[in-house]
């Protein structure tokens, strides 16, 4: 038995999941997230506690197990506090723009770079150069972030490009003497 999958995922006060079929949804202060779960997979609410079981013993069912058991973990952290994802653009000229529903990017080229963001992330822009992505759905901010970051991936000669806040850039050295062997 997989060792995420068999865990129970406890509910807090105030988050209340509800299994109808193969639907999972869960509410909570922040707002409600619903998944469909893969058949062969169900839940159930024991005692404040949603356990999920798998009906045959498959290699894809198993890999769900888990899956399904960390995605509603996940969903119950995010109706109570959310996520969040912050962002670094470094580089002279370098910003951020909110325009509507778009982020505008100036890193550098000789366009605006637009990324489209959804419906459930919010965007928080405290300085042009600082980029803070918010949200119910983990994945979902997650890959709003990774869509801004691939706008223009940090570099590693001077660290110029839009990073995570906690991201190391590995900086390289230059070319040492361009001219040493030239006579």
């Amino acid at each position: 038995m997989s060792r995420i999958g068999k865990a129970p995922v406890t509910l807090p006060k105030g988050v209340e999941v509800k299994v109808d079929g193969q639907q999972l949804t869960c509410k909570g202060p922040k707002g409600s997230l619903s998944i469909a779960l893969m058949e062969g997979i169900t839940a159930a609410i024991d005692k404040g506690n949603v356990v999920f079981t798998r009906a045959e013993d498959t290699k894809i069912l198993r890999a769900m197990h888990g899956t399904s058991r960390a995605i509603l973990s996940n969903m119950v952290e995010g109706v109570t506090t959310g996520f969040s994802k912050k962002l670094e653009i470094v580089g002279v000229g370098y910003k951020a723009v909110m325009q509507g529903k778009k982020l505008a990017l100036n890193v550098g080229f000789a366009n605006t770079i637009e990324v489209m963001i959804p419906d459930g992330v919010q965007i928080k822009l405290p300085d042009p150069n600082h980029v803070e992505v918010t949200g119910l759905d983990k994945q979902l901010v997650g890959q709003v972030a990774a869509n801004i970051r691939a706008a223009r991936k940090p570099e590693p000669y001077k660290g110029k490009g839009v990073r995570y806040s906690d991201e190391v850039v590995r900086r390289k050295a230059g070319k040492a003497n361009a001219t040493a062997g030239k006579k």
